[in-house]
C-alpha cells in the first residue's frame, strides 16, 4: 500500500482550484475540497484497485475527492455495515453520497439492506443515499426479479412527500430506473407516478410528472419493450 499522503500528494497536484466555483453553484460542498475531476479520481483510482487500508486512510483524510477516491478503490467484499454506516453519516454533498454508492455500496452484498434502512433515516444525504442505491441497483443488475422492484414502490410514495431537495432527486431518479428495467415495470412505475400525480403533496406530483415524461419517452419504450423480446 503506497501511504496515503503519497495519494494525498498525487490529488493535490492534479487539483484545479479556478473548479471550486462551478462546483459549488452545482450544490457541491466545497469545503474541503481540492478541484480535482471525477475522470481525473478514476485514472488515480486504477493504480490503486482494491486497496482497502488505503481507502480507510483516505476517508479519514476528510478531503472531498480523496473520499470520492476511497469509494473508487475499496474492496466491496470486505466492506460491511458498520464501515457503510461510518461513511454515511459523514456524507456531506450529494456527489459524495452518489460516488460512494455507485462506486461501492452497491457492489457489496448488504447494499439492499442497508437501503431498507436508510430510506426511513431523517438525515437528507442518509437517506438519500437509500434511494440512491435503490437506483443503482435497478440500473446496474439485471438479475433481480420484478418483484423485488415492485416492493419499493410504496416507500418511493412514502419518500416522495419528503420536501428537501436531495431526497426528491433522489426519489425520483429511483422510480424511473426501476421502470426503465422492462416493460411490466416501466408500466407499475407510471402506475405509481400517476398516483403521486393526484397527491397533495406538491414535491410528490413534481416527481410523478417528471418519471411520466421520461417513462412515457419514445426511447425509454422502445428501450423497455426490446428487453421484453430479446
Amino acid at each position: 500500500m503506497r501511504p496515503a499522503d503519497e495519494v494525498i500528494g498525487d490529488l493535490r497536484a492534479l487539483a484545479d482550484p479556478s473548479r471550486l466555483p462551478g462546483m459549488s453553484r452545482v450544490g457541491i460542498n466545497v469545503e474541503r475540497a481540492l478541484g480535482v475531476s471525477i475522470p481525473a479520481c478514476r485514472k488515480l483510482a486504477r493504480q490503486h484497485r482494491g486497496d482497502h487500508q488505503l481507502a480507510l486512510a483516505l476517508w479519514a483524510s476528510e478531503i472531498h475527492e480523496a473520499r470520492i477516491l476511497a469509494s473508487m478503490i475499496d474492496d466491496s467484499e470486505i466492506v460491511d455495515r458498520v464501515q457503510m454506516e461510518a461513511w454515511v453519516v459523514e456524507f456531506d454533498s450529494w456527489d459524495l453520497c452518489d460516488q460512494v454508492c455507485g462506486n461501492l455500496f452497491d457492489r457489496t452484498s448488504i447494499a439492499m439492506d442497508a437501503a431498507r434502512d436508510w430510506v426511513e433515516r431523517p438525515e437528507e444525504f442518509v437517506k438519500r443515499a437509500g434511494f440512491t442505491l435503490i437506483a443503482e441497483r435497478a440500473h446496474r443488475d439485471h438479475d433481480d426479479d420484478d418483484a423485488s422492484y415492485i416492493a419499493w414502490l410504496p416507500i418511493i410514495r412514502e419518500g416522495a412527500l419528503d420536501e428537501r431537495n436531495y431526497v426528491k432527486k433522489a426519489v425520483n431518479w429511483a422510480l424511473r430506473q426501476i421502470g426503465k428495467r422492462n416493460e411490466a415495470l416501466r408500466l407499475a412505475a407510471i402506475g405509481e407516478a400517476e398516483r403521486l400525480v393526484t397527491m397533495e403533496s406538491t414535491v410528490a406530483r413534481w416527481i410523478g410528472r417528471d418519471a411520466l415524461r421520461e417513462l412515457r419517452s419514445d426511447a425509454v419504450i422502445a428501450r423497455t419493450r426490446g428487453v421484453e423480446n430479446a
